[in-house]
């Protein structure tokens, strides 16, 4: 049986992430990334934890200050001891993401952008259009119904999505990646991207 896209991306995300963190260089653990404050081996310790709690059904609300005391929790260990649980932490979320009906699918796709911020912390190519992108893309699309942002056309070459709910009165033309960043507030470069329409691009945001 097929499992939730949200899950699916979780293990998709699992096999890629892995063998990138494992080639790292101990400096690249401490490269800064997007998210304030953090580094890559700050955003690992973040996923791992929020991983480990999902797992075990042990979630807290996700807070800035929630999120900060995991991390900090972890400061103590090795970068390997970080990726062990990670790994592990998507292989045990996974399972249960898949059996929470749609109820965790937003972590799971957040789990997904943060590999995004690993990614281009180390300068890699496609850093937010990795394998998954497609599951992805589709878990953006119902997260953006969800919360009920506003309406907008995004174009991205010959696709067409359809985001948010109520009357069209945007449009965005993009690219994949850039997308990615603009849903995840994740400072996309704003040549890479057009809005015509009432729509502004802080309305797109999926992740706080």
């Amino acid at each position: 049986m097929a499992m939730r896209p949200a899950a699916e991306l979780l293990v998709v995300e699992a096999a890629a992430i892995e063998p990138i963190l494992q080639s790292a260089d101990d400096t690249d653990f401490d490269l800064p990334t997007v998210c304030t404050g953090w580094s890559v081996r700050d955003v690992m310790a973040h996923c791992a934890a929020a991983l480990t709690r999902v797992a075990a059904n042990d979630l807290h609300d996700f807070s800035p200050e929630a999120n900060e005391a995991d991390v900090a929790a972890r400061r103590g260990q090795s970068p390997g001891q970080v990726l062990a649980e990670l790994i592990t932490g998507y292989e045990q979320a996974a399972v249960a993401i898949d059996a929470a009906a749609g109820r965790l699918d937003g972590i799971g796709l957040g789990e997904w952008m943060h590999g995004g911020d690993i990614r281009d912390a180390l300068s890699l190519e496609g850093a937010y259009e990795s394998e998954g992108i497609e599951l992805a893309f589709g878990l953006l699309v119902d997260r953006s119904h969800n919360l009920g942002k506003p309406r907008v056309i995004v174009n991205i070459g010959d696709a067409t999505f359809d985001f948010g709910v109520g009357e069209a009165m945007t449009t965005v033309t993009t690219d994949r990646a850039t997308f990615v960043r603009i849903c995840g507030g994740r400072q996309p470069d704003p040549e890479r991207y057009r809005i015509e329409g009432k729509a502004g691009i802080e309305d797109m945001i999926l992740f706080s």
